[in-house]
């Protein structure tokens, strides 16, 4: 499958460029720096130079491939995510390319009960409040657009390997969840999502 990456340079990024690459799809990562994969050659990957606030270069790269997965940071504007994805809808709505696969966080919409205290109101309630209005934007342009889409919400990061045994899909009153998940688990379950319509529409929470 081919597939475009927005995001690839990031933690959860990087994980997803080597495992899909590993599954033997191919992959053009979308980057500011192409630098960043100096150390990563590959016949199957291609790394597209560009600005996901750059709407004319986001359509450039968007054409031709099957499915797009957003994995974007906060960047140091702090609205990245929500108009960069903006822009990728814009131009997949334009080239006919349907499906994406947007990671944003636990605790976006009706996933906030799965919370805790810590996270709720001083993590997402203060420190983080402006990330957490980002991520809410960027699932309204994604839950408005005309996509087969599936938006992925994982809890905090973790350095830990992909494991592949962890949680997704709970309710918002789910018990005993840890609210962290390995970088490499979250980049293994986005790839999950090539293969399933499962979650087609909807907006799969996951932790250990």
């Amino acid at each position: 499958m081919k597939l475009l990456i927005f995001g690839s340079t990031g933690s959860v990024g990087r994980q997803l460029v080597a495992q899909a690459l590993t599954e033997g799809h191919t992959v053009t990562a979308f980057a500011r720096n192409p630098n960043a994969f100096r150390e990563l050659s590959h016949e199957r990957l291609q790394i597209f130079q560009g600005d996901v606030l750059n709407p004319a270069s986001v359509a450039q790269a968007v054409r031709g491939h099957d499915t797009v997965l957003v994995v974007l940071g906060a960047g140091s504007k702090g609205t990245v995510r929500a108009e960069g994805t903006r822009n990728i809808i814009q131009a997949m709505e334009k080239t006919g390319v349907k499906r994406l696969i947007c990671q944003t966080t636990l605790g976006a919409g009706d996933s906030q009960g799965n919370l805790n205290f810590f996270w709720k109101y001083i993590m997402f309630g203060f420190l983080l409040k402006n990330a957490m209005k980002d991520h809410e934007l960027q699932e309204q342009y994604v839950q408005q657009s005309a996509l087969d889409w599936t938006i992925v919400r994982p809890a905090a990061f973790t350095d830990g390997a992909a494991t592949g045994q962890y949680r997704h899909g709970f309710p918002a009153n789910a018990p005993d969840l840890t609210l962290k998940i390995s970088r490499a688990d979250v980049a293994g379950f986005l790839l999950r999502q090539l293969s399933t319509d499962e979650y087609l529409h909807k907006t799969p929470g996951l932790s250990y």
